[in-house]
């Protein structure tokens, strides 16, 4: 029989290992499938690396490009996902276990690719919020940028997700600007490993944006500098020595942990017994108890619920768990393979002793025999699913203080409300909690108190049931992570998560300076004007600044009447002469979206032209009333422009230009504020 495959790191842009060390077994037979390389890393090449070639790469594209290139990354995986779920089998993952690591991991990258295209700009500057005066001049205004931190970002992941583990954090990173380098959890780093591989084949991957480490990271800590930062995702104790590596600590190198915690789910009391929730909220347990063999870090350890309700939830769990068939991943009849690695299953072993001392089996372990399905998987790590009661639920330690990280959890009774709050509370701050209720009071009274202790709330219910992503998934969209126990950091959240690779400063100086830095128009600052209408110019000839500057129209009644009847808005202030007297206004005024329309029509070039469409418009604010007999004008500013690389409907090149309008009155006094959209073509080459 040949020697297993010798997994390889990917390292300064080589594979590097050919000399077998530690032997990987998989979980499903206890067959060695894989064995660690025993070639030393030279992690200052491998540093130096990523903040040179990687770092000129990445930023030798934009924030448009790299979403780009991660949805082509996405696509690529998707394609070759059957290569992939092939290899997640032998960690023990059912096929449903892998669909969340591998086409979740694939979803991501798709969710940032859309949110950089959606929310980012071109270049590689966010410029965070609108500048403000800070002089009474108008000569003197402040601002917050965002620009890529110049270091390495190091991962540090647990075994239990290998793939998606990797793309929720390099998706953040990537669309950053920011190299990483990545080390997965040696019991299950032949999956990462080979997703690595299909990024690189696809040729989609930037020379240093990536780099993998297989085995022990070495010296790597003591080498970071501050522009670098390290993310972890693992147990507690992990996080907690890693964070006090003496060079973290000196050189205030960011440390983002994402720790295992004791995640709840709540039954309110407010649930019957033969309600649809109820029955709900039996499926949510047992689904989070034995999805990846309970081995994730939002899995419900702790199951809160009434003491009148300890029967009927122990019956209905015991019942549904009766159900799940364990055994060999290859077999389309098992609903739960095994865990990660004998190492794995030894921990949660010991772990469950150390719960059955203030707890009861219910279902599982020391009380059903566990039947396996497959031929050798009597040779697997494979564990029952248990379920627990709390012998007192209000006592220290126990289910509150262990975690056993697989298919194992505990019920809780509690007498009230208010008692399921302290008792959530007391798992030191978690991932996730789940509130089953029917009663919106209810929900209105529980979820900001959970709120202080857990990074999410997932509030279920029947209405909610037919579209919810379920306790246990992370999304793109939402931030991942929590207080206390659970690692105090944060991940994913959209563009929240770009940032955490970012670098935020405040700048000072002159609009036309900040309009400068920013790449963004600041109102105060020099303007463009020519005799071109700037909705004749193309995207490309269009200039950051080009403005214009509208002839005066004269508001009357008449069109305040007309206004109102073309409309259907009829409301007092605009046609009730007394009652508009009788307002802070002391007077009829026009409708503001009249001044809105009016403005349009003032600075809009009627012709066929570059611009295409209008498709929105932002930060609306009507500042000040206009009344019968004010004139008004406008200033159309180009504000930003976004190259977004898409194409119209006809097959046209196309670009994002927003433009800032300032209305203003015969007193040059603001009377409207906004931006507005537009999508404007490329001049055809």
């Amino acid at each position: 029989m040949s020697q297993s495959p010798v997994l390889q790191s990917f390292i300064a842009g080589e594979w590097l290992g050919q000399q077998a060390e530690k032997a990987l077994v998989s979980p499903v037979n206890g067959e060695t499938i894989y064995h660690t390389h025993a070639e030393t890393i030279d992690f200052e090449k491998s540093l130096a690396f990523a903040r040179k070639q990687g770092r000129t790469a990445l930023m030798n594209m934009d924030f448009q490009s790299r979403a780009s290139c991660l949805r082509d990354l996405g696509k690529y995986l998707i394609e070759h996902k059957e290569s992939l779920y092939e290899i997640s089998l032998l960690t023990g993952a059912t096929r449903n276990d892998g669909w969340v690591d591998i086409e979740g991991g694939a979803g991501t990258l798709f969710a940032y690719a859309s949110l950089g295209r959606r929310e980012l700009p071109s270049g590689n500057l966010i410029h965070e919020d609108d500048a403000f005066p800070l002089g009474r001049e108008g000569q003197f205004f402040g601002s917050h940028i965002l620009v890529p931190r110049q270091g390495v970002a190091v991962h540090i992941n647990a075994f239990n997700f290998p793939i998606w583990g990797m793309l929720e954090k390099f998706a953040a990173n990537f669309l950053a600007g920011v190299p990483c380098i990545v080390k997965p959890a040696t019991s299950t780093s032949y999956l990462t490993e080979a997703c690595v591989r299909l990024m690189q084949t696809s040729g989609f991957l930037p020379e240093g944006s990536l780099q993998l480490i297989i085995g022990r990271t070495g010296d790597l800590l003591d080498r970071l500098e501050g522009q670098d930062m390290v993310t972890f995702t693992g147990s507690a104790s992990t996080a907690a020595k890693l964070k006090v590596t003496p060079n973290i600590i000196n050189n205030s190198i960011p440390f983002n942990a994402e720790a295992d915690s004791l995640n709840c789910a709540i039954l309110a009391p407010d649930v019957s017994v033969d309600s649809v929730e109820f029955d709900l909220f039996i499926k949510e347990v047992a689904r989070e108890m034995t999805v990846k063999a309970g081995q994730k870090c939002t899995a419900i350890r702790r199951v809160l619920i009434p003491e009148a309700h300890v029967k009927a939830v122990s019956d209905k769990l015991s019942q549904r768990l009766a159900k799940v068939t364990v055994g060999d991943p290859h077999l389309d009849s098992v609903r739960m393979g095994a865990l990660a690695s004998f190492e794995q299953q030894d921990d949660v072993l010991a772990q469950l002793q150390q719960l059955l001392k203030s707890s009861q089996v219910v279902f599982g372990y020391e009380k059903d025999t566990l039947e396996l399905h497959g031929s050798d998987a009597k040779q697997g790590a494979f564990i029952q699913p248990t379920l627990l009661l709390s012998n007192d639920p209000d006592a220290d330690g126990g289910a509150h203080d262990i975690e056993a990280f697989g298919p194992i959890s505990t019920l809780m009774p509690y007498k009230d409300i208010d008692h399921a709050i302290a008792l959530a509370a007391r798992g030191k701050g978690s991932l996730v909690t789940t509130l089953v209720t029917q009663d919106p009071h209810v929900a209105q009274k529980v979820v900001p108190a959970l709120a202080a202790w857990h990074g999410r709330v997932h509030i279920l219910n029947e209405v909610s049931s037919k579209e919810s992503t379920g306790h246990g998934s992370p999304l793109p969209l939402l931030k991942h992570g929590g207080p206390g126990r659970a690692g105090g950091g944060e991940e994913l959240g959209g563009i929240r998560g770009v940032k955490h690779y970012m670098q935020r400063a405040a700048i000072q100086g002159s609009p036309t300076m900040l309009s400068a830095v920013t790449g963004e128009f600041v109102r105060g600052g020099d303007t463009i004007e020519t005799d071109v209408h700037p909705f004749r110019r193309y995207f490309e000839n269009l200039q950051i600044g080009e403005s214009l500057l509208t002839h005066r129209r004269t508001v009357t009644e008449s069109d305040i009447v007309n206004f109102g009847c073309l409309s259907g808005d009829h409301f007092y202030m605009h046609f009730d002469d007394i009652a508009a007297r009788d307002s802070q206004f002391e007077q009829r005024i026009a409708h503001g979206y009249f001044v809105l329309s009016a403005a349009a029509g003032l600075f809009v070039s009627p012709g066929e032209g570059p611009v295409l469409a209008n498709y929105g418009l932002d930060t609306l604010r009507f500042i000040t009333p206009v009344p019968i007999g004010d004139t008004i004008r406008a200033r159309l500013t180009c504000k930003r422009k976004i190259d977004q690389g898409k194409l119209s409907p006809k097959g046209e090149p196309q670009g994002v230009v927003v433009w800032d309008v300032q209305v203003t009155n015969q007193h040059d006094e603001l009377v409207a504020s906004y931006d507005i959209l537009t999508l404007v073509k490329k001049q055809s080459v």
